[in-house]
């Protein structure tokens, strides 16, 4: 049976992972992806020592990536993947360059080899039209959602939270009584209980919406203080409390902590949209969708300054060009009415 692992390639990787950590200030989950990545490299080449590396393992691997297919789709990986991948992996090489006894065996330019060719690299980078829901999807789904359960309440309030401030899943997933200020009406997404994204901390004021979703949210706010009595440490969205009941083991009410991860904050979304009949949309697409609507709203560049530093934008150009792109025919469109 083939190796699965090189104790002194083991040895290197540890200590490429803890300057990532340490000097590069990459949080775990970027940490992660790259082992991902390396991992990937070793069992490719059969876990050769890194110190006899050749540039035509680097051809070969580039050659893999493209044969591979995804695991959960069966599709071909992407080009962006193939691109974080060979990325990943090219930095670890040109690490590796600089290195007390690899130096002498692979240069700098070696880790050059990794690059994709220069149309498949623009490929990867392309920015595409994600997939939104409109205003109006996004109230239907809404006015379906059942609400008989804690959990069916949980998971409207949670849709109702996500058009009032257009919160990023991980953010949600972690967020506590204690950040919410209904008298303000504002999240405080403070970076050290909150997973936000950078670590950023900041204050979301709830958007002006359909009123049907702030009466939701402060219904369910109500409801875990005075009828849960939950604390300003409990859990905003809290995750399920599990037990037995009538000899099975079901639902029994609602546990204090929050979610490690967003996984289920995504199902209860996408399950809201597909049961209403419409494509399963994720949270992170209410953000399109609610970065368009306040540009269709705001009359002045100060307002939309503030509608995009409400979302966690430092820079208005972020929203702009991440949400609100021009299509080639509205271009054409409004080149044309300027004449």
């Amino acid at each position: 049976m083939a190796r699965k692992f090189n104790e002194e390639n083991e040895r290197i990787k540890r200590q490429y992972l803890h300057f990532l950590r340490e000097a590069k200030r990459c949080d775990t989950t970027t940490v992660d992806k790259v082992a991902d990545a390396i991992l990937r490299f070793e069992r490719g080449n059969g876990y050769k020592p890194f110190k006899r590396f050749h540039i035509e393992q680097a051809v070969t691997f580039k050659r893999q990536l493209e044969a591979d297919k995804n695991g959960r789709t069966g599709k071909p990986l992407s080009k962006s993947t193939i691109d974080g991948t060979l990325r990943a992996v090219k930095a670890f090489v040109h690490w590796l360059a600089g290195q007390q006894g690899y130096k002498s065996r692979i240069t700098y330019a070696d880790a050059e080899y990794f690059n994709l060719n220069a149309k498949d690299a623009r490929i990867a980078h392309t920015d595409r039209d994600a997939p939104h829901p409109t205003m109006e999807q996004c109230r239907h789904a809404f006015g379906l959602m059942p609400s008989a359960s804690v959990i069916e309440r949980r998971n409207k309030a949670l849709f109702a939270f996500l058009m009032l401030t257009c919160a990023r899943d991980g953010a949600i997933a972690s967020l506590r009584l204690k950040h919410i200020d209904l008298a303000q009406s504002c999240v405080y997404q403070d970076a050290r209980d909150v997973r936000t994204k950078g670590a950023k901390t900041f204050t979301t004021c709830f958007m002006p919406v359909d009123p049907a979703y702030l009466a939701a949210f402060v219904d369910w706010v109500n409801f875990l203080r005075s009828d849960k009595l939950f604390g300003n440490d409990d859990a905003l969205f809290p995750k399920p409390e599990m037990g037995v009941m009538d000899g099975a083991f079901a639902v029994i009410g609602l546990a204090r902590e929050p979610y490690a991860n967003a996984t289920a904050i995504r199902e209860a979304v996408k399950s809201a949209f597909t049961s209403a009949g419409l494509p399963a949309f994720g949270p992170h697409s209410f953000r399109k969708t609610l970065v368009k609507h306040g540009d269709q709203i705001c009359k002045t560049r100060e307002q939309f300054k503030a509608w995009s530093q409400n979302i966690g934008h430092d820079s208005v150009v972020t929203s702009i060009s991440a949400y609100c792109p021009v299509p080639y025919e509205r271009q054409a469109e409004l080149i044309r009415g300027l004449a």
